[in-house]
């Protein structure tokens, strides 16, 4: 499914292309990102896979790949394209109108609203039945470690719907995984849109 770009004050998003495999190369070495999103730093075996997984993200089924970028501009143009972070919707079911939402964000760019605007986006383009694909409810999984993503979550107005426990290494023990969701109306009702 080809990812549209999308546009917010913040952040810009594009499909992800071959010239980001570096950069996800770093963000999957990332000790941090990978206990924070329960991926570990060995969600990816090797670099080629990497750089073949960059070339043809854009064109999966089933799913929707985004490089989160800045949408900062100086004098017309992009100050960067760097990815600064990558968002997913995959596993995207048009018949149930549902799929799961993934964020990593690089070590750098945490915590300064980029991911926020990037799931709102994301969230816009995904209940939009005109543009995207019109679904009724999209989902995650949160790791129980990483209390500044299920806020921000919150915020956003998922809601938890339960838990697996224990889903998760953290280490040498085990982290639950807080599975949230947000549906349309919910969204279209601003829970989503701040």
């Amino acid at each position: 499914m080809r990812s549209p770009a999308l546009h917010g004050e913040l952040v810009r998003l594009r499909p992800i292309e071959a010239r980001d495999a570096d950069r996800l190369w770093l963000s999957l070495r990332d000790p941090d990102g990978g206990r924070l999103t329960g991926m570990g730093t060995n969600a990816a075996s090797s670099r080629a896979e990497v750089s073949s997984w960059a070339a043809s993200a854009a064109d999966l089924p089933g799913r929707y790949d985004w490089a989160i970028t800045s949408a900062a501009v100086r004098d017309g143009e992009l100050v960067s394209d760097d990815l600064l972070g990558e968002i997913a919707l995959d596993r995207v079911d048009l018949e149930l109108r549902s799929a799961n939402l993934r964020l990593r964000m690089m070590p750098d760019y945490r915590g300064r609203g980029y991911g926020r605007e990037a799931i709102g986006e994301v969230l816009r383009f995904a209940f939009d039945g005109d543009t995207g694909p019109g679904l009724h409810r999209v989902s995650l999984a949160v790791i129980s470690v990483n209390p500044r993503a299920r806020a921000l979550y919150d915020s956003l107005g998922f809601r938890e719907e339960g838990r697996l426990r224990d889903a998760f290494r953290d280490g040498q023990g085990w982290a639950d995984a807080v599975v949230m969701s947000i549906l349309e109306d919910e969204f279209r009702a601003g829970a989503g849109t701040d």
